[in-house]
């Protein structure tokens, strides 16, 4: 059924990685703000508990007076049964656990290497990508199979390669990539505004940005506000903020894994003259070790590394909030998430055409970079349509360092499809991060690659 079709109000989501206990309730407070919709959503994760107890919060949620989205929520035995008779598919899953994240993250500290998030890009990002893609072929076959024309929305890490092996699997899948990490520079380039420009209360999507990249590694060449060019105002914003760094909340990025005073974003426009539009984490791990040599150098620019013993206890903690919230002890906060997942549904049922960036194979949007490898640009989304907008070319010294990213990528997909591990230790050792000789190198990525072996099926290792 084409969305030209679909009842607004009888809709059907699959929601892959049905578990989550972060995305999935960010999805259920916009889906219970937005009373044009209603519907189905079925919950399917391999942890079926996981799934059940988001199924009783949901429910629990759509039951509330206070709450104009109604919806009803199931948690399903299988990737067939969420799927059938889908308008949208949702997928939002943890490729492993925290055995193989911490691998990840953490084994390649042993050589002096250190990554600020490590599921995009570095040793980490590769490692994880490789685990990843037999996942994401089954996921791809599934959708193939039983929801051929829903449109997909990908939130899983590695996002570029999750949203380009969709493809490589299913060329006709409607699918797109999203992510957030844009979002938190315009809302910067508006503090910009207000403090430089004396112009207050400027929403972020009133900040008309041109974004060009791929993700997590996004640049921004223009940015406006009305009439005002923003990019005066952020060069002003930059100079005054450039030593201490920049929060809304002083010394939060000492308290907050996740926070950052934006010295690496202001060092990259000083150094190039564009926007880096990404989290200082993870623009950080794209680039040669000038923000990650050491935990010295990553306190003096002011954001962190996170280590996976937070995630863990982090995971704790929100199991015993999915109980709280599963028995009436707690409820979801009736406040919007920020995410555009909602709004791009309703532009695509054709309530409302929507620009926003997202992660779209290339079809030229993005010149200079290979037809097919994933991209971030924005695109317009109307009834049953998300067209990229052309976005332009990058300056050649950001462009050198935007492709060898997309040309590791493209290596890592091959390798993980054919299984080829010498390719894949190939990518690994041309990654920035990976400073290493090949002696070295080859016995990280050995390691690495033994400790996410259970993940690997049909590999020689």
């Amino acid at each position: 059924m084409t969305m030209q079709q679909t009842d607004p109000r009888h809709l059907s989501i699959a929601y892959i990685g049905g578990g989550s206990r972060g995305w999935a309730w960010r999805l259920m407070t916009d889906l219970a703000l937005e009373a044009s919709l209603a519907g189905t959503v079925k919950l399917y994760d391999i942890d079926r508990e996981a799934a059940g107890v988001n199924e009783t919060i949901g429910n629990r949620l759509s039951g509330r007076p206070d709450v104009p989205g109604k919806w009803r929520y199931q948690a399903v035995n299988s990737l067939a049964e969420a799927l059938s008779g889908a308008d949208f598919v949702v997928i939002s899953i943890l490729p492993g656990t925290f055995r193989e994240m911490r691998s990840d993250v953490h084994a390649p500290e042993a050589c002096g290497i250190y990554q600020s998030v490590g599921d995009t890009t570095g040793p980490g990002g590769l490692i994880r990508a490789l685990r990843t893609i037999p996942m994401y072929v089954t996921i791809a076959a599934a959708i193939r199979a039983h929801a051929p024309d829903a449109w997909v929305i990908n939130y899983t890490n590695p996002m570029s390669i999750c949203t380009r092996i969709l493809y490589e699997i299913f060329p006709g899948v409607k699918a797109f990539g999203c992510c957030h990490e844009v979002f938190h520079t315009q809302l910067l380039l508006a503090q910009a505004l207000k403090e430089c420009g004396g112009v207050a209360g400027a929403p972020r999507e009133a900040i008309k940005i041109n974004v060009l990249g791929i993700n997590h590694f996004t640049w921004l060449d223009r940015a406006s506000y009305q009439t005002i060019d923003l990019f005066p105002l952020y060069r002003q914003f930059v100079e005054k903020y450039f030593e201490t760094g920049y929060e809304e909340e002083a010394g939060r990025w000492e308290r907050d894994f996740f926070a950052s005073g934006q010295r690496v974003k202001f060092d990259l426009f000083r150094r190039y003259g564009l926007i880096a539009a990404a989290g200082d984490r993870h623009l950080a791990e794209f680039l040669p070790p000038w923000y990650l040599k050491d935990p010295e150098t990553v306190r003096e620019w002011k954001f962190s590394l996170t280590p996976v013993d937070y995630r863990i206890d982090n995971a704790k903690e929100l199991i015993a909030k999915s109980r709280r919230l599963a028995s009436g002890a707690e409820e979801l906060p009736l406040d919007q998430t920020g995410e555009e997942g909602v709004r791009q549904m309703k532009a695509l049922l054709g309530l409302g055409d929507l620009i926003t960036n997202v992660n779209l194979p290339n079809r030229g949007q993005l010149s200079g970079v290979p037809l097919g490898a994933v991209v971030e640009t924005n695109a317009l989304f109307s009834r049953d349509r998300v067209q990229p907008v052309v976005a332009g070319q990058l300056p050649p010294e950001i462009q050198s360092l935007i492709i060898r990213h997309v040309y590791n990528q493209e290596a890592t997909l091959r390798a993980g499809l054919t299984r080829d591990k010498e390719l894949a230790f190939r990518a690994f050792m041309n990654d920035p991060l990976v400073t290493v000789g090949p002696a070295d190198g080859r016995k990280l990525f050995d390691r690495m690659l033994a400790n996410t072996a259970e993940y690997l099926p049909g590999w020689e290792l």
